[in-house]
Parts: C-alpha cells; sequence; structure tokens
C-alpha cells in the first residue's frame, strides 16, 4: 500500500554499484520505503557521478520503474534488469542525497572510488542539497582512526601500527589476548581473536592483517563470548519507535569469534542496557558535530567496539522482527528536514540540518 504524502521529495541514494547491491541491505529496504511515501528514487554507483561542462553536478542513475513493490527482492530485481531504468540526473534538483557506499568493497580494485564519492557530494551540499552523513566530515571518518576520537571511557585500549613486534608487545601486555583487525573496513573478514593457546598462529594472523595495510590491536572483551549490540542512531541519539530500540544483538554460536552478519552471524532483537546507552549518550555530542546523522554503535558491555558511520545496517532487520516502522520513521525524519531547509530559504548549513 502506498502512503503518498503531500510534498513528495527527491531522494537519491551514492552506493558502491548497484550490480553489488543486495536485497538484505538496508539501502534498499530505506529506497521502497520512500517509493510507498510517494518520492522519487535515484540509486547511484561510485562511477556515475558527472561535472558538467557548464558546472552542474550530474549523475548516471538508476531508477525504479515501479510505484510500489512488494518486497525488497522485488524492488531490487527492477533496479537491476537488463533493461532497468537508467537516467542522467541533475544531482543539485535532489533534496536529500544519503552516502550508503562501503570503502571497504572498493579497497582492492577501485581504491580511488570512496573518496570520489565524497567530492563530489560535497559540491552538491554546497547547492543546498541536504547531504547525509555530512560529507566533509565523513572524509575524515573513512577509516578507523576516526573511533580514536571518541572520549578513552567508551573505547577498549587500542594500539594501530605496521610493526609485527608491537602487535606483539602489545597482546603480551594483556597476558596473551587480544583481537587484531584491518584499519580498513572489514565487515568481519581478517578479524582475528588472539588467545594464550594461539601461539605460532600470531604470526599468521599479523601477516593477514598487515599485508593490506595498518593494523588495529585492541584489547579482548570477555562478554564478546556473548556477540555484541548493534545500536542504531539517528540524529545523534538512539532511533527509537514507539518505544523499541533499533538495537540488534549479534551473536554466532558456531564458535566463530565474528558476530557480523556478513561473517554468518545472527541476530535478534534487544533492549539496550544501562551501559549501551550510556555510551550512546556520551558520543551524541560528537555525532551532532560531525554531521553523522545515521550511525551504528558496536557495543560490547561498557565499550564501543566499532562506530559504523558509512553503511549502518539492520533497519530492514528491526522492522521485520518487531513490525514496526523504523525505515518509514527515518524517511518521514528526511521529508521534515527538506521541510525545515525551505522555510529558512536554504540558510542552514548541511551539518546544521543535518543533525536537527
Amino acid at each position: 500500500m502506498n502512503e503518498r504524502t503531500a510534498s513528495p521529495i527527491k531522494l537519491g541514494f551514492v552506493i558502491n554499484d548497484i550490480a553489488t547491491e543486495k536485497d538484505n541491505f538496508t539501502t534498499i529496504r530505506l529506497a521502497r520505503r520512500a517509493i510507498a511515501r510517494g518520492h522519487e528514487v535515484a540509486l547511484i554507483g561510485l562511477g556515475g557521478f558527472i561535472y558538467d561542462s557548464n558546472g552542474v553536478i550530474r549523475a548516471h542513475a538508476h531508477r525504479p520503474r515501479g510505484t510500489g513493490y512488494a518486497d525488497d527482492a522485488e524492488l531490487l530485481a527492477d533496479l537491476q534488469a537488463d533493461d532497468a531504468r537508467i537516467e542522467r540526473i541533475s544531482v543539485e534538483a535532489l533534496d536529500v542525497l544519503m552516502l550508503r557506499s562501503d570503502p571497504a568493497d572498493e579497497v582492492n580494485e577501485r581504491p580511488w572510488a570512496p573518496n570520489s564519492g565524497l567530492l563530489f557530494a560535497q559540491l552538491a551540499a554546497l547547492k543546498h542539497v541536504i547531504v547525509l552523513n555530512d560529507p566533509t566530515h565523513l572524509t575524515d571518518a573513512s577509516n578507523k582512526t576516526y573511533f580514536q576520537h571518541f572520549p578513552e571511557e567508551v573505547r577498549p585500549v587500542t594500539c594501530i601500527t605496521l610493526d609485527a613486534e608491537e602487535i606483539k608487545a602489545f597482546i603480551a601486555a594483556h597476558d596473551g589476548h587480544g583481537v587484531i583487525k584491518p584499519l580498513q573496513g572489514s565487515g568481519g573478514q581478517s578479524v582475528f581473536v588472539v588467545t594464550p593457546d594461539s601461539g605460532g598462529n600470531l604470526n599468521q594472523m599479523i601477516d593477514a592483517v598487515t599485508r593490506d595495510g595498518y593494523a588495529i590491536v585492541q584489547e579482548y572483551l570477555p562478554r564478546a563470548v556473548d556477540g555484541d549490540l548493534r545500536l542504531l542512531t539517528l540524529n545523534g541519539r538512539p532511533l527509537e519507535v514507539e518505544g523499541t530500540y533499533a538495537c540488534i544483538r549479534r551473536y554466532n554460536d558456531s564458535g566463530d569469534a565474528r558476530s557480523n552478519i556478513s561473517a554468518g552471524g545472527k541476530y535478534e532483537m534487544a533492549v539496550p542496557d544501562e551501559d549501551a546507552l550510556r555510551i550512546a549518550s556520551i558520543v551524541a555530542p560528537k555525532l551532532m558535530r560531525d554531521g553523522m546523522y545515521f550511525a551504528g554503535l558496536d557495543i560490547v558491555g561498557d565499550k564501543m567496539m566499532e562506530i559504523n558511520v558509512d553503511t549502518p545496517g539492520g533497519i530492514n532487520m528491526a522492522d521485520d522482527l518487531t513490525g514496526l516502522d523504523f525505515s518509514g520513521h527515518i524517511i518521514a525524519d528526511l521529508e521534515r528536514k527538506v521541510a525545515m531547509r525551505d522555510h529558512y530559504n536554504r540558510t542552514l548549513s548541511n551539518t546544521e540540518l543535518a543533525m536537527m
């Protein structure tokens, strides 16, 4: 059923590439929900932008042909069809541009792509398109060093290095325990939990991570054995609909240390405990200052293991597990932001609009 609004908006999503999108991605759910509310939707791959000769920012975009879809799979099939609707659009004519590409997916084949997308997004913001998350600060947040700018009390003890001996010294200082993962991305790839029994495997773990760049080494949090919480935030605060938080417990009962859904982890809805809500309140000021409109906090106990500001996922899971309309709540919030921008004759900055 379509839920048309009085004032349709034009909404663009920047993705890695339409060919790599999947029907369980949050982006596809948000796009389908926007279509159901009567909005115009366009999906733009990182390689699709154009700075036209007349100075207009344009893009080759995939556009849905329908006005309503039964499920996410039906929408994605339309967008990925051999005869898909592809148009050369004006990015400047969009009301909102949501940045939903994952830099980790581009490290090997297209290392130029993420920064290029952010640069075009910055130009769009200058034309009063509401760009979320804020592209200037998102450039600074493009790897896990961004995490180190949050208060120490919410972070595990961390070392970032390329030096194998430094990694070994850190592990030794923590009684043989630790977690090693790549500085850039990962999605659960090349993440290793070190224990006193790791022995000679430690060298292999270090090699596997550092062959592609810097490694992050963190203290191991014993409560990680029970999985972690993915707490989604909107406008800097925990996303909540009808008294229910968009909070998912991710776990792996196969013995694999990774709880990422993409790495085979399982999930269920969860109620954030006092520790999780305290962490969210501590990180909120920086999220707000940086225009990180939509983010995912990955929490173990009283520590935040990671923060995802590029492609936080889980909205589709929260929708489906609860029957609540988290995705619709986000689209309605974008409608509100567009109205606010227009009320103030486009004089509010992108960062201000991102968090209001």
